[in-house]
């Protein structure tokens, strides 16, 4: 058995055909989905404006590495799906951005040791 990975998934997606009823409970939350909202967590963190043009959900997911970023993409988009339907809300298709965090490099530009030219 390999050691998992942690990926870091942000899937995004579009309102489509939302009610009046829909538009004002999303309205009324907006201060609490906005850009300090923005979290990667396993529960997923919504995000989403004033505009309730487009939205975006934050994710950690742990998978194996042999399955790939599309596992992680996949379980993301799943769960992102699970979460609008349960609060029966409209949208588009769904579409993400996969981190993997453990091949992640990390770049120390600026941080040279003694003696550096």
């Amino acid at each position: 058995m390999s050691t998992q990975h942690t990926y870091r998934v942000i899937v995004r997606g579009t309102w489509d055909r939302l009610t009046a009823p829909d538009r004002e409970r999303l309205l009324a939350e907006v201060d609490a989905h906005g850009l300090t909202a923005m979290r990667f967590t396993e529960e997923g963190s919504l995000a989403y404006d004033a505009a309730l043009k487009h939205f975006s959900f934050r994710y950690v997911v742990r998978s194996d590495p042999e399955d790939g970023d599309e596992m992680a993409a996949a379980l993301a988009e799943d769960r992102a799906e699970t979460a609008l339907r349960d609060r029966g809300l409209p949208h588009g298709e769904l579409r993400s951005t996969v981190t993997d965090m453990d091949t992640m490099k990390v770049n120390y530009k600026g941080r040279r040791g003694p003696g550096a030219a």
